[in-house]
This record gives structure tokens, sequence and C-alpha cells, in this order.
């Protein structure tokens, strides 16, 4: 009898509750206009899964290559309005009821990831390096995807000429969490843009043409760690809530800052323990700066730029960086700056590592793939020393870097996908001597490339090490740019290594051979040779840009 009236007061308890509840639950006011450049990106992405479904097989190609190209074109026309209307400065706000933030960073990187993800999809539509299977083109992704490698329904699969035109739907899920990675505003938003770019990437390793098994290979590797340090972040986002009581990023800055003065007894709690701060701050960093590829969070690098297709990989090895480092600098500059002397010891750390790691090991590498994987580590930790400056010189300095680095990792891995043999792309780089013989103009081109890379003057990543240098030893880290100068020598030596060996080399007889590309490749490789020597003779409008959209809104 005491349980029944137990039950029966807890019962009448939460029907009063009820009763003064309100009628009605208000709807969130969510801006779409605003949002317009992700909608724009899932709207094309939903579409491009109803051609799958409908559309005869012969169609789907030139159909998801002309829906990509028009929902990244159209995105990026949204992305120069909004910057147009003033959301880039002056009107910069917090959207969908503070879970995305509109301002000058979120828009310049956003239009960085949509020009990339737009020159990524000619690559990912070359159909003529390869020659013809059965009398029908084929293209660097697998004819059947779900197929054992090598099994009778893959010989099928070819013989009947498919193609695995649904790529073209995960790029486009990719570029829609990459937006929203880089502008988020509270950390859940982060997490669930964290997972959807994720996904389709870990898919899109695993869909390489020929050496199948590398490529599936190389997914489990990326799939496997980046489950891993996905759960590091949300366990880091957990203690965080657990710290501030929220998951909004300028709640719990005001927390971390003491600017909360009213606080929940039981927070009031939490928030003098900075174990929950500490641990959970360097845990989502954790999350990030694998993502970035620094060390000692940069195994998977190499493995999965050399087992997944060389399109997918220009992408993946352009586009993640750019939302990832997008999301670091809004987690440091907006969440944490009251950690600054906390974060930037660390951090100093983690960018001296990044730089020897990449430039040391890549003199070691005898694969053009990996020595792009390492050298992409050293850039990591060439860009976190402009993240280290915290100051809105740091911030422009990294934008124009992220902006001139993604269009010649681009460029560079489109070359890659030239130089072939009998078994397909001739990645080792004794395949690649005399290459300047056989096919000069190639070449030049990836030597331009290199050069950039190198950071020699008149090219993109002269204009781009020296902003972010500067901007550094402007902030104090004068001993961190000598490393960076150091590194940049060291890495120097194996651009240079390749230059040498593709002009004055003798050609093997037995040597690849440069396929001929199709208009979309060599537009590819041409608009990354234009903006590497563009940013590079005439960096300052860019600079200028970069520094007019380097500030956060909070």
């Amino acid at each position: 009898m005491r349980n029944a009236a137990v039950v029966h007061s807890l019962w009448t308890e939460s029907v009063s509750a009820a009763a003064d509840a309100p009628k009605k639950i208000p709807a969130p006011h969510i801006e779409y206009a605003q949002l317009s450049p992700t909608l724009i990106i899932l709207g094309a992405a939903v579409l491009g899964v109803l051609v799958e479904a409908f559309l005869p097989r012969r169609s789907r190609h030139l159909a998801q290559l002309v829906l990509s190209a028009v929902g990244l074109a159209a995105a990026f026309a949204a992305v120069v309005a909004l910057a147009a209307k003033g959301y880039g400065t002056g009107k910069a706000h917090a959207a969908a009821m503070g879970a995305v933030a509109v301002d000058g960073p979120a828009l310049f990187l956003q239009g960085t990831i949509l020009l990339v993800a737009l020159v990524a999809v000619l690559g990912f539509a070359e159909r003529r390096l390869d020659p013809a299977a059965h009398g029908r083109p084929v293209d660097s992704f697998a004819a059947q995807a779900a197929a054992v490698p090598g099994g009778d329904a893959e010989q099928e699969a070819v013989k009947a000429g498919w193609t695995t035109s649904e790529v073209f739907p995960l790029l486009l899920f990719a570029v829609a969490g990459m937006l929203v990675f880089p502008a988020a505003d509270d950390l859940l938003t982060l997490f669930v843009a964290l997972e959807v770019f994720s996904l389709p990437l870990y898919v899109l390793c695993a869909l390489a043409r020929r050496k199948r098994l590398l490529s599936q290979e190389a997914a489990v590797k990326y799939f496997l760690l980046g489950a891993f340090s996905s759960a590091v972040l949300l366990f880091g986002v957990a203690l965080l809530y657990g710290y501030a009581g929220t998951v909004s990023y300028s709640g719990i800055a005001d927390v971390v800052s003491g600017a909360v003065r009213t606080m929940d007894p039981a927070l009031a709690a939490t928030t003098g323990n900075d174990a929950l701060l500490l641990i959970g701050g360097a845990m989502v960093l954790m999350g990030l700066l694998f993502k970035v590829g620094a060390a000692p969070f940069h195994m998977w690098t190499p493995d999965v730029y050399q087992g997944a297709p060389t399109p997918v990989t220009g992408f993946m090895a352009a586009a993640t960086k750019v939302a990832a480092f997008g999301a670091l600098l809004r987690l440091l500059y907006v969440v944490l700056p009251g950690l600054r002397w906390d974060w930037r010891p660390v951090m100093w750390g983690v960018a001296i590592l990044t730089m020897l790691v990449g430039a040391i090991v890549a003199v070691t590498q005898t694969d053009v793939k990996r020595l792009l994987a390492y050298s992409s580590i050293a850039h990591a930790g060439f860009i976190l020393a402009g993240v280290i400056a915290v100051s809105p010189d740091g911030v422009s300095s990294v934008l124009f870097y992220l902006a001139a680095y993604s269009f010649v990792t681009l460029g560079a891995f489109a070359v890659v996908t030239l130089v072939r043999d009998a078994g397909g792309e001739a990645t080792h780089l004794s395949k690649w001597a005399g290459l300047g013989r056989r096919s000069p103009l190639v070449a030049a081109v990836f030597a331009v490339f290199l050069l950039a890379f190198a950071g020699i003057p008149l090219t993109s990543g002269f204009a781009g090490k020296f902003a972010v240098f500067k901007a550094a030893a402007a902030g104090g880290a004068v001993p961190l740019v000598i490393v960076g100068v150091v590194s940049s020598a060291v890495a120097a030596f194996f651009y240079v290594r390749v230059i040498v060996l593709m002009f004055f080399s003798e050609p093997k007889g037995d040597g690849p051979s440069v396929a001929v590309p199709s208009p979309l490749t060599s537009v590819a490789i041409g608009v990354g040779v234009a903006v590497t020597l563009v940013l590079g003779v005439a960096p300052q409008y860019f600079l200028d840009l970069a520094g007019q959209a380097g500030v956060f809104v909070r």
C-alpha cells in the first residue's frame, strides 16, 4: 500500500507539472539563407543518391559530374554573396540558435573548401588515363565497390563497363561536413560535422580500381584510427560539458574566464576542478590534431595517402586540412583563450615534432605518394607556427597558407595520376628518372609544385611560409621559427632531389609513359599552377582578404 501511495504521489506531481508546462514547444529559429552553402551541397548530395537510384547506369557518370559541379559552384556563389552582404565582418554572428558561426574565418575556409572540391571533382571524373576495358572507358575507381578484389563479380562488373558513380555524392556529403566543421560553434555540432565528413572519406579510400587490397587496407587503417580519435574527441566533449555545464563555445569560454557570476551550486563545484577542463581540452585538441596529420598523431597519413585512389588522396590532403585547421583555430581562439599559457607550450612541442618528423622521414621515402604524405605532415607543422602566434596576423597567415597549400597539393597529386606503367600509376621514385626528357612539360609542372612545397620565392609556398613565420616571430616564437626554417631547408633537399632525378637522370627503356589526360585533369593541373604562381608573384590582395576575414565571432 505504501509503494502504491508513492507511485500515486509521483503521478499526481508529474500531472501537475505537465499542467503548468507551456502548451506549445517553440520552433527553433534557423537562418536558412546564411546556412545556404551547406544546404545547397546537402541538397545536391541527396539528388546524387536519387540519380544513382533512378537513372540508367550508362547515364549516371555525366549526370553526377554536372550535378556535383553545379552544386559546388552554386554553394561558392552563396558564400561570396554572404561575404558581400557583410556576414564576414560587421554582420558576423552565430546562426542556427548558436550552433554554427557565420563569420570571416568560416566563410573564407568554406570558400576554399568549395573551390578545392570543384577542382577535385574534375579528377574524380577523369576517364582517359587507363586503357579502355572491353571497349569502355574506366576511371580511378572500382567497377563494383562491393565485389571481392579479383573475384568473379569484379571481373563481370569490369566486362559490363560498370562505374562507381556514387563517389560523387560521397564527395558532396564529405564537403557538407567540412563546411560545418570550421564553422561549428558548439562541441556537439563539431562532433557531428566530424563524423559527416569522415565516414564518406573512409569509403572513398577503399575504392581504388587497381591495387584493391592496398586500398582496402588503407581504408581500414583510416577507419580504425579515425574511430579512436573520434572517441577521444567525444570523451573530451563530455569532460568539457561536465566542467562548464554547456557545449556552447562562448559558454565554455565564459566559464573559463570567470565571466559567469551566478552559477548553479552543482556546476560551481565542478568548475573548481581544473582537471576536467585541462583533460577535456587536451582530448578535443588530440582529435583535431589527428585530422590535421600532426605528429605524434600522423601515423595514418602515409599509408592512407598511398593506398587511396589518387584523386581521393588529393582531395583529402587539401580539403581535410583546411577544415581541420579551421576547427582548431576556433577551438583555441574562441573556446580556450583563457588557457593560452597552458596550451601554447604543448602546441610548441607538437609543432616542432611535426616539422622535424615530416621533413626528416620524407628524406627516406622512395614512393611519390608517401613522400607527399610526409611533406603534408611537415606543412602541418609550419601552419601550427601561425596558430601559435595567437594574434590577428596569425589567423590571417594560417588562412592564406591553407588556401595556397590546397591548390599546390591538388595539382601535385593530379600530375601523379599521369605517370603510368602496365600496373597503373608508377609511384616509385625510380620510375620517375628521366621524366623531364621523356615529357618535359609534365616534369616542369611537377617541378613548380615541388618548388612551391619547398617555399622557393615567386611561388605561393614562399608567401605562405613567410606569412606564418613572420606572425610566429611577432608572437614571441622565434625559436619555433628557427626550427621551421631548418626543417624547410631539410625538406628542400628531397624536393630538389626529385627535380634532379627527373631532369638529370637517364630515362630507362622500360620506364613509364605519361598518359594524355582529358580536359578535366588538364584544367585541374592548370588551376593548380595558376594559383601557385599568382599567390607567389602577387600575394598582397589575398593576404589582405585573409586579414579582413580573420576575426572570429563570439
